[in-house]
């Protein structure tokens, strides 16, 4: 046991009537790789955006590198890296401008921040292409910047929102590999979201949330035995059913919630 980076007691978000996320707990440990699953509108982004401060619990509690999220919210946002699903690179500015704004916010001292661009762009093999202008990047460039960037104030624990969605195979195992590696590295902890059951069945553990609560979590070996099947993807479908879900409120409200949060940090 290497201690506890992420504590979340009791958490519920409500919008209006909508129990987004409805009394949740669970524990992650410092430098585990953990999955976080869940249909469409299940509360998994809700409850990472409660987690990086970018919106407040109804109630319950959470506590993210020993900072409860509420009360200390600039001591959390210091300690994490966030990568969303949702593109937010400035696609007008170069690369190294990208994450030079970025070292800006989180006030590195210029010297560090020169240092940090060089080794970021150099870990995602895009210092070649430091002063090219973000909107010719590929999808895959763009997704490797956004993980750089992500990485510029060395966080102990990295917030993944379904990094890899949209890429080809190629540029999803680039992505794996040097996560995995810097992971390893740097016993940075990881927190997951995806509809990749590939990407989870690496996860050393797996959270499943459905209509805002936990129903299982454990090891991805444990659960499929659990529920006799093999493989995670089984598993979710026993455990979430089989209906297509509609995008719920999480899924709407959440680039909303990410660029206004994102406003008040500039």
């Amino acid at each position: 046991m290497n201690g506890i980076a992420i504590s979340v007691k009791n958490l519920s978000k409500h919008f209006g009537p909508v129990r987004a996320v409805d009394g949740i707990s669970f524990e992650i440990n410092k430098a585990e790789l953990f999955g976080f699953l869940g249909p469409n509108g299940a509360g998994k982004t809700t409850t990472i955006n409660i987690l990086c401060t970018l919106l407040i619990p109804t109630s319950g509690e959470a506590m993210v590198n020993g900072f409860n999220v509420v009360t200390n919210p600039t001591e959390v946002r210091k300690s994490i890296g966030i990568i969303f699903q949702d593109p937010s690179l400035d696609e007008r500015l170069s690369a190294y401008e990208n994450l030079n704004f970025h070292g800006m916010i989180y006030h590195l001292p210029s010297k560090i921040r020169k240092a940090r661009i060089e080794e970021v762009l150099n870990m995602v093999g895009l210092y070649p292409k430091k002063d090219y202008v973000v909107r010719t990047f590929s999808g895959g460039m763009k997704r490797r910047l956004e993980i750089a960037r992500g990485l510029m104030h060395s966080p102990k624990i990295l917030f993944l929102d379904e990094p890899t969605i949209g890429l080809d195979p190629q540029t999803r195992q680039y992505i794996w590999d040097y996560i995995l590696n810097l992971a390893q590295r740097q016993s940075i902890t990881v927190f997951l979201t995806t509809h990749y059951m590939d990407e989870a069945e690496i996860c050393q553990r797996v959270g499943i949330i459905d209509h805002g609560k936990i129903v299982d979590l454990d090891t991805p070996a444990v659960l499929k035995n659990k529920y006799n099947v093999v493989s995670l993807n089984e598993v979710f479908l026993q455990v979430t059913g089989r209906d297509i879900r509609e995008e719920g409120s999480d899924e709407k409200e959440r680039l909303g919630q990410f660029l206004r949060a994102r406003n008040k940090l500039r």
